[in-house]
């Protein structure tokens, strides 16, 4: 299969993922801005996709969400799809062209996207809306309420990955020297 529409496929997998699984933590009274349920594809795109996919991935999961569900609102799906900009092509760079490993990769990602969000919510909040951006408030909600989500992330996302690099390797591996049954 050609690479561009094998990743193609897969970005199209994580948005999807990306859109639902919010959509079922609400269903079930689970806060999306607690568990961070948008954040699990986009972490997972970076690891097995390359930057620009991974990318995509991030720009398109919290607006197609926010235009199919409403969710998240204005503004923040403005900050969030920076955010989540940002965790794909960190996490993405990191593993895949400077081989980082998982949990170095992702909780870089995480830092890191959390300081472009605590920067465009700087920028929305003063410059666009004209409110005063309160720091400590911001940090509280990404911090102490997303512990949870943060937690998850950190917990599950590693093992999945190397789960499923490790299956999509012994599929590679298979493909390439397939096994004839002898009659």
């Amino acid at each position: 299969m050609n690479p561009k529409v094998k990743f193609l496929t897969l970005a199209a997998l994580l948005i999807a993922v990306g859109v639902l699984l919010p959509m079922v933590f609400h269903i079930l009274s689970f806060g999306g801005p607690m568990f961070l349920p948008m954040h699990i594809p986009v972490l997972v795109a970076g690891f097995l996709l390359p930057w620009q996919f991974a990318a995509l991935v991030g720009i398109t999961t919290p607006l197609l969400s926010f235009f199919l569900t409403g969710m998240p609102p204005v503004p923040t799906v403005f900050t969030m799809t920076a955010e989540l900009f940002t965790y794909g092509i960190t996490t993405s760079l990191l593993y895949r062209n400077f081989k980082k490993n998982t949990y170095v990769s992702m909780i870089s990602a995480m830092l890191i996207g959390r300081l472009v969000s605590i920067l465009a919510n700087w920028i929305l909040f003063n410059f666009v809306l004209g409110l005063p951006f309160k720091l400590t408030a911001f940090l509280y909600s990404m911090f102490v309420i997303g512990l949870p989500g943060i937690v998850i992330q950190i917990l599950t996302i590693p093992p999945l990955v190397t789960l499923l690099v490790h299956r999509q390797a012994n599929v590679h591996e298979r493909s390439r020297n397939p096994v004839t049954l002898k009659g």
